[in-house]
């Protein structure tokens, strides 16, 4: 009889493999990606890092206004005023001679016969015999009151930009500072000596500055400035003296390229809105602004009306 054993039977070996862990084609083509992306990131915020520093700014400036002015009149003048009379005839824009038939008028004679009655009509025959007036012709009119425009000079009222303008540069500060303010402006220094000769002083800020001479100053258009005061007459000296000109007898002058001009009668005319035929005087003074320098109205007086 067979004996079945209870020991239980040898256990069976399993054999376990460990897992393989390893980067697959796909994921190394992703991280490329990836690094690449962040690379041309960091590439254009180092691009614009660089523009940024290098570039600049310039502020939009709006096209220059070009002011004309016709300036002339009296001082004790009255504004908007001209030298036309009114005439009791309606407007006419084509009176003619020849229209019109009437007697000649014997100035002469007329004269001897109206001294005689009174002398209101003598002084009236007197101005009729200075301007040669005649009584023929088409009837015409005039506007105006006749009473003399305000101002100085002929033309229309008002006074002229190199009379109305005063400019004043900072007393204080070094001879380049100086310089510098004035080739910022476009300004040339020009001394006239006594044997008629014009020296020009241009390019300022170098060492020495450029200089040239002309015979005369007849060809010169541009608006001119002349010392009326302050201590910055001997820096124009000294810059003179840079560039190996002696002018200590000369007279000297200050010019103002045309942009310069507009820009300085645009601030004029915003300062308060004013007519320039009813201002005496503007006064200029010349401030840093950034890295240039800016013209500034401090006040205007008034011509007396």
């Amino acid at each position: 009889m067979a004996i079945a054993s209870t020991q239980p039977a040898a256990e069976e070996k399993v054999e376990f493999k460990p897992p393989v862990i390893r980067v697959t084609r796909y994921e190394k083509v992703s991280a490329f990606l990836v690094a690449l992306v962040f690379g041309l990131i960091l590439t254009v915020i180092w691009l614009s890092i660089i523009w940024a520093n290098t570039t600049v700014y310039r502020e939009e400036e709006a096209t220059p206004l070009e002011l004309l002015e016709i300036p002339g009149g009296y001082e004790d003048g009255v504004p908007d005023e001209t030298l036309q009379l009114d005439s009791p005839e309606e407007v006419t824009y084509d009176p003619s001679l020849a229209e019109e038939q009437s007697e000649e008028s014997e100035i002469e004679e007329m004269l001897d016969n109206v001294v005689e009655l009174s002398e209101t009509a003598a002084v009236q025959a007197e101005q009729q015999f200075e301007f040669d007036a005649s009584s023929s012709g088409k009837p015409g009119s005039a506007t105006g009151t006749g009473r003399r425009a305000l101002g100085n000079g002929p033309g229309k009222s008002g006074l002229p930009r190199e009379q109305r303008w005063f400019i004043r540069f900072a007393d204080r500060g070094t001879l380049d500072e100086y310089a510098k303010q004035l080739q910022f402006f476009g300004i040339e220094l020009g001394a006239l000596q006594n044997n008629g000769k014009l020296t020009y002083l241009s390019r300022l800020t170098n060492k020495p500055p450029a200089s040239r001479v002309v015979s005369s100053g007849r060809s010169e258009k541009r608006l001119y400035m002349t010392w009326q005061g302050g201590g910055r007459k001997q820096s124009d000296v000294a810059l003179f003296k840079r560039a190996g000109k002696n002018v200590d007898n000369a007279l000297l002058f200050h010019f103002y390229p045309a942009r310069t001009e507009q820009m300085l009668a645009a601030l004029e005319r915003k300062y308060k809105n004013r007519k320039t035929q009813e201002i005496r005087r503007t006064y200029f003074v010349v401030r840093s602004k950034g890295a240039g320098y800016e013209f500034v109205v401090t006040r205007q007086s008034l011509l007396k009306k």
